[in-house]
């Protein structure tokens, strides 16, 4: 690693699963100017030679680590720097691609003063080809963002409305807050693909599209500890490509055992690094989860990714896997990536180490009752959907999180429909929570944050026995045989007792023994019901006021990991035995 790598922030490539060799990581300084009264297209900022203030990208302006800490609304914001490009780049046909990790929220670029896009959502990556806007050496580049979170009309995951944190709500993100980075590719290249696992035949599906003309060489090879275990060749046909790669080798994605393949694809000139598991996912016809055939018991914890520091983004890559190591030191083997969609990075090393995730969008904020809902949600909710389909990590899709009654039932289904549409190969979950619309859920959940073990208990030995969770109207539209517990828990504990607005469920316990025996005697309500297939613990870590983690903010154990590991490893009653 060069000087320059070590002192750039998030130096790493940021998309190991479509990795190409020549690329340019542009974290680091920028030029950055806050547009409060969004008078920047009139003062034509998109050509300004210098902007006002200076930003660390890929953090965040409300973030500590991005040199700005401006925690205060700011519905528009405006970044530049320079760019700086080799001849070789726009040599021989060769393409300039612009790769926006995620920037939220309506995201506008210009490069040499000239407009080249826009894109709606601020969770998803997305990219342009440049190539016509620049030239060799010095570039200008310009990025500006609008972010309207108080509109209603955009999602916000757990970003307060108010001015500040409250609940469960906390710092904003506004802008870049993943890396940015140029690539140069081939005049003929593989744009995007999708794998499909087939364990019973040891073969790999690929399905591609290409910026290629027709009958252009396309090419996979498949490798697994560096020794080749499969070819498979075929040609671009109308900018797609088909291949099936049989395997001389079959190794299984499981919990704990990531065992993951090499692949490379070769289009034309272009060479595109990548990986892939060989696993299938199913359900049993009571919801239950199956991993290679396998009843799995989910031992899942929330975990929002949020970090002190950085806000929305992990500090470093090696935060990004220390966290999944914490949630495993606890007993869990999952989580629910929740209210937020996590970077492809840490997909990958879920990925490396077997670690199951459900993908989620951040609805929260946005009125999923009106009809600009379509409009904030279906279109980004799509493009994660594409852009995570290949990571075997995540086992199902839950696109929305305790909607209201009110909910547009339309829009619920629809997004559903969409998902499946997309991804026929994962259950999804329509909306997690409370209400869930008649037969749109492959999967019945429930959230309930009861303090008291006995009566959590009853109630889903009632379940078991044949009478359902009955709740208000205003929390569902029916009653619920739920199978998968997917949050409760959420117990508070405030280690320093510092925080005047410290919150969490329910009553705080009074001692450490108290906290652990409800702890047990929560998880052992579920672990022990044979009705039951699931739970998702609230949550990994504490995020600012919300003091309900098993992690304070800063990553420090509450109490020793060891005590809930004993409980959570426990053989549950649903599922298999080894």
């Amino acid at each position: 690693m060069s000087n320059q790598e070590k002192s750039m922030p998030r130096p790493e490539y940021p998309r190991p699963q479509m990795a190409r060799s020549t690329w340019q990581n542009l974290n680091g300084e920028w030029e950055f100017e806050q547009d409060r009264a969004n008078s920047g297209h009139e003062r034509a900022l998109f050509r300004a030679e210098h902007l006002a203030e200076h930003i660390t990208v890929p953090f965040c302006m409300e973030s500590i680590l991005s040199g700005v800490g401006d925690t205060d609304f700011c519905e528009s914001v405006w970044y530049r720097r320079e760019i700086q490009l080799d001849p070789s780049w726009l040599s021989d046909g060769k393409h300039v691609i612009l790769n926006i990790g995620a920037c939220d929220y309506r995201t506008e670029v210009y490069v040499n003063g000239e407009w080249v896009g826009r894109h709606l959502g601020g969770y998803v990556s997305f990219s342009f080809d440049i190539t016509r806007y620049v030239k060799a050496g010095g570039n200008s580049l310009v990025i500006h963002a609008e972010d309207k979170l108080r509109s209603g009309e955009q999602p916000a995951g757990k970003q307060s409305p108010h001015y500040a944190s409250y609940g469960c709500f906390y710092t904003r993100t506004t802008g870049i807050w993943q890396t940015v980075w140029l690539e140069s590719v081939a005049a003929a290249y593989v744009k995007s693909f999708r794998l499909y696992p087939n364990t019973a035949d040891a073969t790999l599906g690929i399905i591609g599209s290409a910026e290629a003309p027709n009958g252009t060489p396309v090419r996979a090879v498949a490798a697994f500890g560096g020794v080749s275990v499969g070819e498979a060749r075929g040609t671009v046909c109308g900018k797609s490509f088909v291949l099936t790669l049989p395997l001389s080798e079959l190794h299984l994605w499981e919990l704990g055992k990531g065992n993951l393949y090499d692949l490379t694809l070769y289009c034309g000139d272009d060479e595109v690094a990548s990986y892939f598991g060989m696993r299938t996912v199913s359900l049993t016809p009571d919801g239950g989860l199956l991993i290679n055939g396998k009843r799995v018991f989910q031992r899942l914890v929330l975990d929002q990714g949020f970090y002190p520091d950085g806000i929305y983004t992990a500090p470093s890559e090696e935060e990004l896997v220390h966290d999944i190591e914490r949630s495993v030191a606890m007993g869990f083997h999952g989580a629910r990536l929740h209210q937020k969609v996590f970077e492809p990075l840490f997909l990958y090393h879920c990925d490396r180490l077997g670690y199951i995730v459900w993908g989620e969008h951040a609805n929260w904020v946005m009125n999923e009752s009106a009809p600009t809902a379509y409009k904030g949600f279906l279109s980004e909710w799509r493009e994660i959907v594409e852009r995570d389909f290949n990571h075997p990590a995540i086992i199902g899709w839950c696109p929305l999180n305790e909607t209201k009654i009110t909910q547009d039932p339309d829009l619920v289904r629809t997004v559903a429909e969409v998902t499946r549409a997309i991804d026929p190969t994962r259950p999804v979950i329509d909306t997690s929570g409370w209400v869930h619309e008649d037969k749109a859920s492959d999967i019945v959940d429930w959230h309930d944050y009861d303090q008291d073990p006995e009566s959590f208990r009853r109630r889903y030995i009632d379940v078991a026995n044949g009478t359902p969770i009955s709740r208000p109207r205003k929390l569902t539209k029916a009653p619920l045989f739920p199978t998968f517990i997917s949050e409760y828990g959420g117990i508070k504990w405030d280690v320093n007792s510092h925080l005047d607005n410290a919150w969490g469920y329910g009553n705080a316990p009074k001692t450490e023994q108290e906290f652990i025996e409800r702890f047990k005697g929560l998880a052992e309500a579920l672990l022990f019901n044979p009705f039951i297939n699931g739970l998702c613990y609230t949550q990994l870590t504490d995020v600012e006021q919300e003091t309900n983690g098993l992690y304070t903010y800063d990553r420090q154990p509450k109490f020793d990991p060891d005590i809930f590991r004993a409980v959570l490893t426990q053989r549950a009653a649903w599922e298999d035995k080894d």
